[in-house]
C-alpha cells in the first residue's frame, strides 16, 4: 500500500485565539488543574495575571470525535484568602466570595465571559462607572460567583437577596450591577423552571413587540419579553414551532414507533450550552455521542484502523497546511476558497496513495463539508474557522425523545400565530408593521428570525429597504444544505454499542451521500437509522426521488451487514428531508463563503430603524453560528437590545415633556464649569469638595479652540500618538466652531493623575486614550450616570454667589436686566493660548484673552481611539 500525503507539522491556523474558551466546571481535570494551587492557599494580591493552560478542540469534524484539540493559555485573576469581615473600602482590597474563585471563573468561562475582565457588551452596558483597576476585579468576582451559584440548580430563581447576607454592604453596588446585568441579558434565570415561568407577569406593561419566526431564537426572545413585561406577538408560517428543529414521530406496526430529529440534532458542546440548561431543567439527561465511528470501504468492508489513523492524520496537516498558507498570503486568502487550497495539496500527492486512501481522505473532505453545511470550493480560507475559539466544550450530546421536547417547553404559554407567512417588514421611527397576507400586525418594535436563505432570497420585502451594509453582509455570508434520510425499522440489526459508522464512496462527486449513520436506537425510543448527505450530494439529493435513495441507503446497509451473516430487513417507514426547497428556510444553516468574514454575522445581528427593527437567529451570532444554541442565545440577546431601546425611548419621551429641564440641564453645567474646581491646560474638573474619597466621580471637560491653524500643526505632531484620530474626527466640527466642548466622567484620582501627566495637552490626551481608554463625548453623551454628579455638586454650591442668574429671572426683573443675562450666555469669555509648538494647550505660554461666540454642542460619541475604550456614559 502507497503511504498516505504526509506534510511537516505547522502552527494553529489561530495563534491568538479569544480567550472566551469553554471549559468543563464540573470536569474531574479542574481539580487536578487545579491542585497545583491548593499548596498556596493565599497568593499575593498583586499577582493578577495568573495562567492556566487548557485544551479546546478544533472544530473540524462534527461526525467524529475531536482528536486534536488546541492548547491556549487562560488568564486567571488571584484574590487574597484573607476574611471578607475585615474588608476596608470595596476600592482597596479583593473581596474573598468564595474559597474556590478559578472554578467560579471556568464556569463563568462556559458562559461566554472572560475570567477576570469586561465583555464588550458589559463595558457598553455601562456595568462600571469607570473600566480597570481592582474594582473591575471585585466586580468580575462577584460576576462570576453570581453564575456560579445560579448554575448549582438552574431551576431556582436566584435572587438578589441570596448574595446580601455575605457580600458586605460596600461591594452591593456591584452586586446590584453585575446581578441586573446578568439577569437582563439572559445569563442566569432563564428557560422553562417553574420558578422562572412565575415570573411572568399577568399584566404587560411595556409596549407590544412582533416576533417573526418560532424557532429557538424567536422563542427564547419571546420568553424573555414576556418576563420583562413587553406585549408579545409571535407570527409563525408553519404549522408548527422549531423551525430548523424538527422532530418527527416515526411508527409502524406492533406499536413500533420513534422520534426521529429531522432538523438540528446534535448539542455540540455541553458546557455551558443553555439548551442543556433547559433539558435539565425538564428533567432530562442527556446522551453522549460515543467517539466509536468505524468506517466501510465502498463494497461494505470495513477500513483498515491504521489506515483510517494514518489519512486522518494526513488530512489534519493537510488542514495545518493550508492555515499556514492563509497567513502567508494575508488578505488574499479572502478570495480564495478553502476547497481550492485543500485540491491544490491533494494533487500534489494524488499518485502516492491507494483508491482507498484517496475514498478515505474524500469521506474527511465530506465530514468536513457536513460540518459547515457548504461546499468547500465556497468556504473561505482565510475565515471558514473562525468560530473555533468559541467552541462550546464538552460532549456532543443526543437528548432521548428528541430536540422537540425543548421547543415544545419553549411554546409553553407563547402566543403563537401559526401559518402566518410575512411577506412585508415596515419600520419607521414611530414603530413597525409586520404584514402577513392581509393581516398588518402593528408595534413598537420587531424582531426578525427568519433564516439566513430567506434574507438571501428576498421572500420579506423590507420598507424603507435595508441598509446596503446590511444587504452586502446577508448576499456575502453562505447559507449551506444537510439533508437527511430517517428510516424506521422493526428491529435493530446494526451494533449497539456505537452511535455514528461511516461509509466510503469512490465518485468524488457523491463523496457526501450517505457517508454517515446515526444511531438513534438508544434515544429515539426504537429502531431509527438516519443517513446524513453533505455537500454537493445534498443539493443532488432535493431532486432524487426518495424511493430511490432508500433504495441506495438499503444497498450500502446490505453491503456491510449482510457479509457478517446479517439480514436487513425492509424499514417499515421512512422520511426524506428537503431542507433546500423548504420556503421557510432555503438551506440548512450559515457559514463563511468566500469574500466574507466573521464581521458578517456581526451586520447580520445589527439592528436598524433606530431601534425599531432587530435581527436573531444562528446567522447572527460571530460566536456560534449553525447552531442551535447559537440561535437560542442570539434571542435572548436581542431581547435585552430591544428592552434597552424601548427604556431609551421611555427616557426620551419624559425628556420631550420637559424640553426646559434638559435645556437648564446644559445650561447648569456650563455655569459650574465656570468656576471649576481643577484646571490645568485644556482641561477643567468639577467635583463635589465635601467628600474627599478618591475614587468619586469627577467631570472633565476638554476645551478645544483655533482648531483650523492648531489641528493641522498639531495632525502633523503627532504621527506617534493614537490620539491623532480623534483630531481627525473633530476637524469638520473644528472648521464650524470657534470652540468645542467634550466631556467624560473619571474618579477625582484619575483627574490627578492626569493632571501629573508631562508633554502637554497632547500626551494628557493620549494618556486618556491609552490608560483611561475612554470616549470624549458631548453633553448628551454623558447620560443619566452625570446627573448625580451634577445635583450633588450644584447643591453644594448652592449658598455660593452665582457667576450667573438662571435662565428664569424671578418677576419684577427688567427686561434690560433679562437681555443682559442672556447675551452673557451666549457671549463668554474664553481663554485662548497659542504656543510655539501649536499644541491647543492653556499653559505657562503667553495668554491672549478675546471674545469668542460659545456653543455647548450636543455631539455624537466621539471615540478616542485606544485599545480599550470605554464609554463611561449611559448613552
Amino acid at each position: 500500500m502507497d503511504p498516505a500525503p504526509q506534510f511537516s507539522s505547522t502552527q494553529n491556523p489561530n495563534p491568538n485565539p479569544n480567550p472566551n474558551v469553554f471549559l468543563d466546571p464540573t470536569a474531574d481535570s479542574i481539580p487536578n488543574l487545579l491542585q497545583n494551587q491548593s499548596q498556596n492557599p493565599n497568593p499575593n494580591p498583586t499577582t493578577l495575571n495568573h495562567y492556566l493552560s487548557f485544551s479546546v478542540p478544533k472544530k473540524r469534524r462534527r461526525g467524529r470525535s475531536q482528536r486534536n484539540p488546541a492548547s491556549f493559555r487562560l488568564p486567571l485573576t488571584l484574590p487574597t484568602d484573607s476574611p471578607s469581615s475585615s474588608r476596608t473600602p470595596a476600592s482597596d482590597e479583593i473581596i474573598v466570595i468564595n474559597k474556590e474563585p478559578k472554578t467560579e471563573a471556568l464556569i463563568a468561562l462556559t458562559a461566554g465571559f472572560p475570567a477576570d475582565s469586561l465583555t464588550e457588551e458589559e463595558i457598553d452596558a455601562s456595568v462600571l462607572p469607570v473600566i480597570g483597576g481592582i474594582e473591575q476585579v471585585n466586580y468580575t468576582l462577584i460576576r462570576n460567583h453570581i453564575i456560579a451559584k445560579w448554575r448549582e440548580n438552574v431551576s431556582n430563581w436566584v435572587s438578589k437577596k441570596t448574595f446580601l447576607d455575605y457580600i458586605p454592604q460596600h461591594y452591593h453596588a456591584l452586586l446590584d450591577s453585575a446581578y441586573n446585568y446578568l439577569v437582563s441579558h439572559g445569563y442566569i434565570n432563564f428557560g422553562v423552571a417553574s420558578s422562572i415561568k412565575e415570573r411572568i407577569p399577568a399584566e404587560v406593561s411595556k409596549p407590544a413587540v412582533i416576533i417573526v419566526g418560532a424557532g429557538l431564537a424567536g422563542l427564547a426572545a419571546a420568553r424573555q419579553l414576556m418576563r420583562f413585561g413587553f406585549k408579545v406577538t409571535v407570527l409563525e408560517g408553519r404549522k408548527r414551532a422549531g423551525g430548523r428543529v424538527y422532530t418527527k414521530k416515526m411508527e409502524g406496526g406492533n406499536r413500533v414507533c420513534a422520534a426521529a430529529d429531522l432538523g438540528g440534532s446534535v448539542l455540540t458542546g455541553t458546557l455551558g450550552n443553555p439548551l442543556g440548561i433547559v433539558g435539565r431543567q425538564l428533567g432530562e439527561f442527556l446522551h453522549k455521542v460515543r467517539d466509536k465511528c468505524p468506517l466501510y470501504c465502498v463494497d461494505g468492508r470495513p477500513v483498515d484502523p491504521d489506515t483510517d489513523v494514518k489519512v486522518e492524520s494526513a488530512f489534519n496537516r493537510m488542514l495545518d497546511k493550508a492555515s499556514r498558507l492563509r497567513q502567508l498570503m494575508g488578505e488574499v486568502s479572502v478570495d480564495v476558497s478553502l476547497g481550492a487550497a485543500l485540491e491544490t495539496f491533494q494533487q500534489v500527492f494524488k499518485d502516492a496513495v491507494s483508491d482507498e486512501e484517496l475514498n478515505l481522505f474524500n469521506w474527511h473532505l465530506a465530514n468536513l463539508e457536513y460540518a459547515n453545511a457548504g461546499l468547500l470550493s465556497n468556504l473561505s480560507l482565510a475565515f471558514w474557522d473562525q468560530d473555533d475559539p468559541y467552541d462550546m466544550g464538552g460532549d456532543h450530546c443526543f437528548l432521548p425523545g428528541g430536540n422537540g421536547k425543548l421547543v415544545q417547553a419553549l411554546t409553553e404559554n407563547v402566543p403563537i400565530l401559526y401559518e402566518k407567512t410575512v411577506h412585508t417588514i415596515r419600520y419607521s421611527g414611530d414603530g413597525v408593521q409586520v404584514i402577513a397576507g392581509s393581516q398588518v400586525f402593528e408595534g413598537d418594535m420587531a424582531l426578525c428570525t427568519v433564516p439566513l436563505g430567506v434574507l438571501k432570497k428576498g421572500s420579506i420585502k423590507f420598507i424603507p429597504e435595508l441598509p446596503q451594509r446590511k444587504l452586502d453582509g446577508i448576499k456575502r455570508l453562505g447559507f449551506g444544505l444537510l439533508n437527511k434520510v430517517a428510516m424506521l425499522f422493526p428491529h435493530v440489526f446494526w451494533e449497539m454499542d456505537l452511535d455514528t459508522f461511516g461509509h466510503l464512496s469512490d465518485d468524488p462527486s457523491r463523496r457526501g451521500e450517505f457517508f454517515l449513520f446515526y444511531s438513534y436506537a438508544t434515544v429515539a425510543g426504537g429502531p431509527l437509522l438516519i443517513a446524513l448527505v453533505a455537500g454537493e450530494a445534498a443539493h443532488k439529493f432535493e431532486s432524487m426521488p426518495p424511493t430511490d435513495a432508500v433504495t441506495r441507503v438499503l444497498q450500502i446497509l446490505k453491503g456491510i451487514y449482510e457479509p457478517k451473516g446479517i439480514n436487513v430487513p425492509e424499514p417499515i417507514q421512512t422520511v426524506c428531508t428537503r431542507w433546500g426547497s423548504d420556503p421557510f428556510c432555503f438551506g440548512s444553516y450559515s457559514n463563511v463563503a468566500v469574500g466574507a468574514s466573521g464581521d458578517d454575522y456581526d451586520i447580520l445581528a445589527e439592528s436598524v430603524g433606530d431601534g425599531r427593527l432587530f435581527f436573531a437567529g444562528e446567522a447572527t451570532t460571530r460566536r456560534y453560528p449553525a447552531t442551535m444554541h447559537g440561535a437560542f442565545l442570539s434571542g435572548l440577546r436581542e431581547a435585552a437590545n430591544m428592552a434597552h431601546h424601548a427604556n431609551i425611548r421611555t427616557l426620551k419621551m419624559k425628556v420631550d415633556k420637559a424640553p426646559s429641564n434638559a435645556h437648564s440641564c446644559a445650561s447648569l453645567l456650563a455655569d459650574l464649569f465656570r468656576e471649576p474646581d481643577i484646571e490645568f491646560g485644556s482641561f477643567s474638573v468639577i467635583f463635589a469638595q465635601k467628600n474627599t474619597d478618591p475614587k468619586l466621580p469627577a467631570i472633565l471637560r476638554v476645551t478645544f479652540g483655533e482648531a483650523r491653524k492648531k489641528c493641522h500643526e498639531v495632525a502633523k505632531q503627532d504621527q506617534q500618538h493614537s490620539n491623532k484620530l480623534l483630531f481627525q474626527q473633530l476637524q469638520s466640527h473644528f472648521n464650524q466652531q470657534q470652540q468645542l466642548h467634550v466631556y467624560t466622567l473619571l474618579t477625582r484620582q484619575q483627574v490627578l493623575d492626569l493632571r501629573e501627566v508631562r508633554g502637554g495637552d497632547e500626551m494628557r490626551l493620549n494618556y486618556l486614550c491609552e490608560k483611561l481608554g475612554v470616549k470624549l463625548v458631548g453633553r448628551k453623551g454623558l447620560g443619566i450616570n452625570a446627573d448625580s454628579v451634577i445635583d450633588s455638586i450644584k447643591s453644594e454650591r448652592g449658598n455660593r454667589k452665582p457667576v450667573s442668574t438662571s435662565l428664569a429671572p424671578k418677576p419684577g426683573v427688567s427686561s434690560k436686566l433679562k437681555a443682559g443675562i442672556m447675551k452673557r450666555k451666549l457671549i463668554r469669555r474664553a481663554k485662548v493660548v497659542r504656543k510655539s509648538n501649536g499644541s491647543i494647550n492653556v499653559g505657562s505660554a503667553t495668554k491672549l484673552s478675546e471674545e469668542v461666540k460659545m456653543t455647548d454642542l450636543v455631539l455624537p460619541d466621539v471615540t478616542v481611539s485606544g485599545s480599550n475604550q470605554n464609554d463611561l456614559s449611559n448613552p
